[in-house]
């Protein structure tokens, strides 16, 4: 299942990181509300995502701002580096204005 957020479609949503992959990318945190729609509460890159949703430290602003489900979505980038990442969390950021995280 795919999910478009800005002009990219991002893997998911899923609801556990679990079923992430451990490899780079941009990862989106959403709140899935009771009628099926989904907030974009965070962004963020990292090369290990799956590690860094599982540690991330903003957990608590994401359970805060978000009293349905957490969801996460995200778009794999296995030929950019950090500052590629970086540029699509920046758009995305620039775009939504998630709730958690700088702005």
């Amino acid at each position: 299942m795919n999910i478009p957020i800005g002009s990219y479609s991002f893997d998911g949503p899923s609801s556990s990181a679990s079923s992430l992959e451990d490899r780079s990318g941009v990862y989106t945190i959403l709140c899935k509300k009771d009628n099926g729609d989904y907030i974009l509460i965070d962004v963020g890159e990292s090369a290990t995502v799956k590690t860094r949703v599982e540690t991330h430290d903003r957990k608590t602003c994401w359970s805060r701002n978000c009293k349905s489900s957490l969801t996460v979505a995200v778009l794999y980038t296995p030929r950019l580096q950090q500052s590629g990442r970086v540029e699509i969390e920046q758009r995305i950021r620039a775009k939504y204005n998630p709730l958690c995280g700088d702005r």
